[in-house]
């Protein structure tokens, strides 16, 4: 064989590992970016549950606690405002705008909750409704689920994010369109302890 012709062959092994190596990585990243957009919808079932659980919490809260409409109200309202956050980032998982605003619901969401559960306190009858022990339960069962997934889902975050910005694998992510993934991270430090729902 000619030195040319072996200096061609090397060289052509070499574009073809690079090449494999290129599908490798950009596959690798796939994955990544599935398993945490899979994670993310275990959130959203969690976060679903616990937007379902809230109307009836304010059902039973209403007939005992009719001075405090503005309270239930607010609820109400932080509710529907963390529910049209959570459809906008479950479109786009990982996405730093709709994260940030699904946080920022989620804050306002667990404060008037919050706030809700403290005026319930001074209803010895609501207190004792058998209704409201189970919607309490189940709330915080939700809550503590929530936290589960939201821990997986940055965990996934974390692994994407990270291989993305490994090098060489950085070459890859940055023709494929590989974007940072946004973690779902709590702001307000009252928001890191699930609301207190004890009665």
């Amino acid at each position: 064989m000619e030195p040319g012709t072996i200096a061609l062959i090397a060289v052509g092994a070499v574009a073809v590992l690079f090449i494999l190596w290129g599908i490798g990585a950009y596959n690798g990243l796939v994955a990544l970016r599935n398993r945490y957009k899979n994670s993310f919808s275990q959130i959203d079932v969690q976060l679903k549950r616990r937007y379902d659980l809230i109307p009836n919490l304010i059902e039973v809260c209403k007939g005992y606690m009719a001075h405090e409409k503005g309270t239930l109200e607010a609820v109400i309202q932080a509710r529907n405002q963390a529910v049209s956050a959570e459809q906008r980032a479950a479109a786009a998982p990982g996405d730093p705008a709709a994260m940030k605003a699904m946080i920022g619901a989620e804050t306002a969401l667990t404060g008037a909750l919050g706030r809700m559960f403290a005026l319930a306190e001074a209803y010895p009858d609501l207190k004792a409704n058998q209704n409201m022990l189970g919607l309490q339960e189940e709330l915080t069962s939700t809550e503590n689920k929530v936290s589960f997934a939201r821990q997986a889902y940055n965990d996934s975050v974390m692994a994407y994010n990270t291989r993305r910005e490994q090098f060489p694998t950085m070459i890859v992510a940055g023709m494929g369109g590989f974007g940072p993934a946004e973690l779902f991270e709590v702001e307000a430090p009252e928001q890191r302890e699930a609301p207190k729902v004890k009665f």
